[in-house]
């Protein structure tokens, strides 16, 4: 093969393989998209965390991890096997002894390896419920920064708007000052949208902001700039506190793991009673003997050895055993006191959400129903009355930022009564607006 048709075919075989990387890029960037493009609801955030977060994966895997070790402690320790080979071999009445083999088995006493098997088997099903703790968080942390986005992006729009009004009353305005009227009031009016535009600016830079923590909790690439999430205000709900409380003591998973760790607790507080009792050995010995030089003097001659053989250890060093019993006693109640006072903080954390709640159903109840149609007809009779000649632009100014204040205040009241509800029902464990399960099962 020539030089030059090398190097022609090294080029081409350069190409091709730009052009697979190029596609390859493409394609990933396109499933970027086509994941992106259908998040919209709260539940297609949810379901996309829960599947593909890595936080997540990682205590599911430590559980994976720990039920391997259930086998490992229910297990026989391993038999030892001895050998012996005699240098200078032992004469007996057969014959010299020229090789040996020891078997010995190590036997716990018993309800040992039950004990050591159930507080391992315990302390696996407590990171199982660890990890379910997990997916509530998880979806809790989604579900407030969604909230967060929407109120962002209902935010946006309404100072959009706001701008854009203000904007539509600068021609008259300045056809005013045209026809002698005060030139001050032009310049009021420029000032505050300028005012109204930095805000604007502001809301803009701080959805990218939002949108890249949402991504790192969906596992999207932190440049991927999130669609505006799909949401309306909540009806007026109110849950009923008693059977939160039932469901929190019956269904929260921070709960249900220190439950477990109490029963493998005792588990191995039964292990430590236990310890002060012997273990067994048994064993099978083998000894190898050659042939006499004189096989006359005996019929046995060359015949092999054998004999089983029976040990128990002797628990001597009470305070050892003593120790080891105060110790897993201690645990269990360090565990007991933990679960009380995180079972305190579950029942302030429903009451703090549960209050939230309330007002922001106040809020929403007051700014919606009062004082957001009070505001509309207020900036329509100013602007009439701006019109007409009857008032000042400083009149209209304060009607439309008040107007704006109020819609903010109102859609702020509904991101809170989402976010305040959500939170209740992570903390009971209960499908989240209802039909979204956090929590897997096995």
């Amino acid at each position: 093969m020539t030089l030059r048709l090398r190097s022609h075919l090294h080029k081409l075989r350069s190409s091709a393989l730009a052009l697979c990387g190029v596609w390859g890029v493409a394609t990933l960037f396109s499933q970027t998209e086509s994941n992106v493009s259908r998040l919209s609801s709260l539940e297609d955030y949810l379901v996309r965390a829960q599947a593909a977060n890595p936080q997540l994966d990682a205590f599911e895997k430590r559980y994976e991890a720990a039920t391997q070790r259930i086998p490992q402690a229910a297990a026989l320790p391993d038999p030892m096997l001895q050998v012996t080979s005699f240098v200078e071999s032992v004469q007996t009445r057969n014959g010299p002894q020229e090789n040996a083999l020891m078997v010995n088995q190590r036997i716990p006493w018993f309800g040992k390896l039950d004990a050591r098997e159930k507080a391992t088997s315990e302390q696996a099903e407590a990171l199982w419920y660890a990890y379910q703790g997990q997916q509530l968080m998880l979806a809790r942390m989604v579900s407030q920064m969604y909230y967060e986005y929407g109120y962002t992006q209902r935010a946006t729009q309404l100072t959009r708007e706001n701008l854009d009004l203000l904007a539509q009353l600068e021609p008259i305005v300045e056809e005013k000052v045209k026809a002698g009227g005060d030139l001050n009031a032009l310049l009021r009016l420029k000032v505050e949208i300028g005012k109204v535009n930095d805000r604007l600016q502001s809301l803009q830079q701080k959805r990218v902001t939002q949108s890249a923590q949402l991504s790192e909790l969906l596992a999207l690439p932190e440049s991927t700039l999130l669609p505006w999430p799909e949401w309306r205000k909540p009806g007026l709900v109110s849950p009923r506190a008693t059977s939160l409380l039932e469901s929190i003591e019956s269904n929260n998973p921070e709960l249900q793991m220190l439950e477990r760790k109490i029963a493998s607790a005792e588990a191995r507080i039964e292990l430590a009673k236990l310890e002060s009792r012997p273990d067994f050995s048994v064993g099978l010995n083998y000894v190898q003997i050659g042939d006499l030089d004189t096989p006359a003097m005996s019929s046995d001659s060359g015949k092999d050895a054998w004999g089983v053989t029976f040990g128990v250890n002797i628990p001597l060093w009470s305070k050892k055993n003593h120790a080891a019993k105060a110790e897993a006693a201690s645990s269990q109640q360090a565990i007991q006191s933990e679960y009380q006072n995180r079972l305190n903080a579950l029942k302030a954390d429903l009451a703090s959400s549960l209050s939230s709640l309330t007002d922001a159903n106040r809020r929403l109840e007051l700014y919606g129903e009062e004082l957001l149609g009070l505001a509309e007809q207020a900036v329509e009779n100013s602007r009439t009355s701006y019109q007409g000649g009857r008032t000042g632009i400083l009149e209209v100014i304060d009607s439309e930022r008040s107007l704006l204040e109020l819609q903010l205040l109102y859609w702020r009241a509904a991101a809170d009564a989402w976010q305040q509800l959500v939170a209740a029902q992570t903390l009971a464990n209960q499908p989240i607006l209802g039909t979204f399960q956090a929590t897997q099962s096995k």
